[in-house]
């Protein structure tokens, strides 16, 4: 301060006012206060941190890697700079009015507090990191815990950072809040709640603009164009628009179609119903024919081998149809789809892919075909599932069996008698 006192003498000598002198002065001072903060800073950030970290990476424990992967420390280094500019200031301005010092101090004393709670949040993200991969905790609602210290976290922080600025005490405030919350929950309660679950749905990863999502209750089945505190809005596929308030997604449950685009396929899960009366056991020239198709030969004999060895084992002569093993033409039609549906391109065979006899009904064997399709796009989705069915329903009296259909008015004509001449 020697130095500043004597360049300010020597401001003077040269005919400059004691005022603005004084005020260069405090320039002067303020500016090298800042150089020393920004100069801690950059120790903090590029050398200590650096080194710090280094050491870090030598040790065998896994969780001080993720403090630091999330840069817990370097939000804590941020407090250095405005802890150093708040002691340091008043020296600076030591000889003005304390309205000027009070200003710098209260914005320094908002940005350490901001430094601070960024700090406190980062590190309970990284013991949430840390405690939810361990086995015995993946079950326990962790992620949930950790939202609502994110909100106490920043609703305590706000409380304090609008104290310091309006200079009361926190807790004054605090009391007043605490008399009028029922009115305030009152008149903002669909904003509260709004803000509290688009919270929740986005801290949850559960919607984002651009997803498909179905809630049948509210009449939603579209792609979702906004998502705002108050209101989700979805573009139904018959371009209606619905609107629907974020907690009604939290509460109620909802359909979102985007894993099944983020994933290898989607799902057909289709069945036709074969008349029953018309399957049977294959006799050696249904075999035979049945061998002519390519996808087909070599399940044929596989399994006719596999037959054969059995009924050779236990003596069951293969022309004797009661207790016989033999093949029918309903299971060769099936191992025929399901070859047939391995074949297909567009049929992703890393997921599954079957093809199964659900329970009959009176309206014959359902026999239903699930794969996923690589085509995920609505309209040629839809092309895929009919191009596989135009196949199956043309294919199926190849092999001697008929598709279920109830009777109409035309089948009735048909059988009915003619009159006599």
């Amino acid at each position: 301060m020697e130095i500043l006192k004597s360049l300010d003498r020597l401001l003077i000598s040269w005919g400059m006012s004691p005022s603005l002198a004084d005020l260069l002065d405090q320039f002067i001072a303020f500016a090298i206060v800042l150089i020393i903060a920004y100069a801690a800073d950059f120790i903090c950030r590029k050398i200590l941190l650096r080194f710090v970290s280094h050491l870090v990476s030598k040790t065998k424990a896994t969780w001080d890697d993720i403090v630091f992967d999330r840069k817990v420390m370097i939000h804590l280094s941020r407090v250095v700079a405005p802890i150093i500019i708040t002691l340091l200031t008043p020296t600076a301005f030591a000889d003005t009015s304390s309205s000027t010092l009070d200003i710098i101090v209260r914005i320094c004393q908002v940005y350490i507090l901001v430094s601070v709670i960024n700090f406190i949040n980062s590190f309970l993200k990284a013991v949430y990191s840390v405690y939810s991969e361990k086995e015995q905790l993946r079950d326990r609602p962790l992620k949930g815990l950790l939202q609502t210290a994110q909100i106490a976290l920043w609703f305590i922080g706000a409380i304090i950072i609008v104290a310091i600025l309006i200079n009361k005490s926190p807790f004054s405030l605090l009391a007043g809040l605490g008399a009028s919350a029922a009115v305030l929950m009152l008149v903002f309660k669909d904003s509260i709640m709004g803000f509290v679950s688009g919270v929740q749905l986005s801290a949850n990863d559960m919607l984002k603009v651009g997803d498909w999502i179905n809630m049948p209750k509210y009449g939603a089945n579209g792609i979702v164009i906004e998502v705002t505190l108050i209101t989700v809005k979805v573009r139904n596929w018959d371009n209606t628009i619905t609107t629907i308030p974020p907690y009604l997604l939290v509460s109620d449950s909802f359909q979102n179609w985007r894993g099944m685009f983020e994933s290898g396929g989607r799902r057909v899960m289709r069945s036709i119903n074969i008349d029953m009366t018309s399957v049977k056991f294959c006799t050696p020239e249904m075999l035979e024919r049945y061998r002519k198709i390519s996808l087909l030969k070599d399940y044929i004999d596989e399994t006719e081998q596999v037959l054969n060895a059995y009924n050779e084992e236990n003596h069951i002569d293969n022309s004797v149809l009661v207790n016989g093993r033999r093949q029918t033409n309903l299971g060769v039609f099936r191992a025929y789809l399901l070859a047939y549906l391995k074949s297909l391109p567009v049929v992703n065979t890393d997921l599954h892919c079957m093809v199964r006899q659900l329970q009959p009904t009176e309206h014959g064997i359902p026999l239903e075909l699930y794969f996923f399709s690589r085509i995920k796009e609505w309209i040629p989705y839809e092309g895929v599932q009919s191009d596989v069915f135009d196949h199956v329903l043309a294919i199926v009296p190849e092999f001697d069996l008929r598709v279920f259909q109830t009777p109409s008015g035309m089948d009735v004509q048909k059988l009915a008698p003619k009159p006599a001449q």
